[in-house]
């Protein structure tokens, strides 16, 4: 035991060290995807992959393509495959079809939902608070984490093109905790099919033993999402400034070190939700826009 406590004060301090690293400049993703030559593989992308029909030529602006880009450094060869796997995978889960009156129970606890304020540059924010897993089904952690994607992607702002992840470690246990594999399940769909949608994701103050959690998940993570993970912790005076530097403490909740209450209302966050299915109805061109009735926090047709 004294030697397990030894080694778990010694992750604790390599991950304040993390922490204290100077922060990550929230616009220094952003500015990768303006890099040159920009045009010039767009176009020679685009000829590369042919026509796109249907939701696909709605998926495909130059705008996705340039994601893919810079997820595969420029190669061209390489976006065009992880592209077209993407493709194929838009056409056979249909992300766009899913509707909250699906996954609503897995939401019920507000272990992940789309935050009523954004951060300082305007980016959508979600909070995933996994201390309040409520259940065990694998696809069905998949299925709402990808509703929500494709809810946060539909909410950016003008000119946005990524989100914020705040994720909340209170009240999370090994008890709390969902699969390896669903884990690896998740990982895999937002790196290989929403690639450059995510600006930063801040982890809040995680327990000394997620460190053992934290060597398996790395071990899936491309060092591009690496870097993009923050470490952060309220008794650290550089996490703080960060934290202060990157959202309105007056927004904030106090759960990560603003001002505000976070309380999170499952009957209010599904009628928005209802809401924005009538617009990702629109969007893609479907024929669902029929507002639908709202029962326990779930839509009734």
């Amino acid at each position: 035991m004294i030697v397990v406590a030894a080694v778990l004060r010694g992750t604790q301090k390599k991950l304040v060290r993390q922490a204290m690293l100077p922060a990550i400049s929230f616009s220094l993703v952003s500015r990768t995807l303006l890099a040159p030559p920009t045009n010039e593989a767009v176009s020679e992308l685009r000829a590369e992959i042919g026509p796109l029909s249907g939701r696909s030529s709605k998926f495909g602006t130059d705008a996705c393509l340039r994601r893919y880009l810079v997820a595969r450094n420029w190669n061209v060869d390489k976006a065009k495959k992880m592209l077209q796997e993407t493709l194929k995978w838009r056409a056979a889960y249909k992300p766009e079809e899913i509707r909250w009156n699906e996954v609503a129970h897995e939401g019920e606890t507000g272990k992940a939902s789309r935050a009523n304020f954004h951060d300082l540059c305007g980016r959508t924010v979600l909070i995933m608070r996994p201390g309040k897993q409520n259940t065990s089904s694998g696809e069905g952690n998949v299925r709402h984490l990808v509703y929500l994607l494709e809810n946060s992607i539909l909410n950016l702002g003008e000119g946005q093109e990524q989100m914020t992840w705040l994720v909340d470690f209170t009240g999370w246990t090994l008890n709390t905790n969902i699969s390896i594999k669903t884990i690896r399940d998740i990982i895999y769909i937002f790196q290989n099919h929403y690639p450059e949608r995510l600006a930063i994701s801040i982890l809040y103050n995680p327990p000394k033993f997620f460190e053992s959690i934290w060597k398996a998940i790395r071990y899936f993570l491309d060092p591009r999402t690496t870097q993009k993970l923050k470490f952060i912790y309220p008794n650290n005076k550089e996490s703080l400034a960060f934290m202060k530097s990157s959202f309105d403490v007056e927004n904030l909740p106090t759960e990560f070190g603003g001002k505000a209450t976070l309380q999170y209302d499952h009957e209010e966050f599904s009628r928005l939700m209802a809401q924005d299915d009538v617009k990702t109805a629109r969007f893609w061109g479907l024929d669902d826009q029929r507002p639908r009735k709202i029962t326990n926090g779930a839509f009734q047709g």
